[in-house]
């Protein structure tokens, strides 16, 4: 047989009806079986520009400790290495968004730094570093 169980008189899926098809999903046909997961703290563009804003003073306060280049490379390089573990604790228990604007920005002022300590040692042929 073919899984029909029809009482006397009913008719069943016979020669000119065929069984019913589960959906390939391909076209979903309502709603869906399990429900949806949805992040308690989504990314925006105002959390991304608010944890840029935050960096960036971070990072200028930072900078301005430094007098000559080695010690803007190295304070700079504290600070982000302490916005980067602020960034890691937001994503785990706080807001991605703000997460990633700090990190963005963070790796900004990383490249500026590392930019500074590239020409100074380009033009004077000694590594500012050490």
């Amino acid at each position: 047989m073919n899984g029909w169980y029809a009482k006397p008189g009913e008719s069943g899926p016979g020669a000119g009806r065929p069984l019913s098809r589960t959906p390939s999903g391909l076209f979903p046909a309502g709603a869906p079986m399990r429900p949806t997961w949805r992040e308690p703290h989504p990314v925006t563009g105002g959390g991304v520009a608010s944890g840029a804003v935050v960096a960036f003073a971070w990072l200028l306060l930072f900078g301005l400790l430094g007098h000559d280049v080695p010690s803007y490379a190295w304070w700079t390089l504290v600070a982000g290495g302490l916005a980067w573990l602020a960034a890691g604790v937001l994503i785990r228990y706080g807001d991605r968004g703000v997460a990633t604007g700090v990190a963005i920005v963070t790796a900004g002022g990383w490249s500026i730094a590392a930019a500074l300590v590239t020409l100074r040692w380009a033009q004077t042929g000694v590594w500012p570093l050490w």
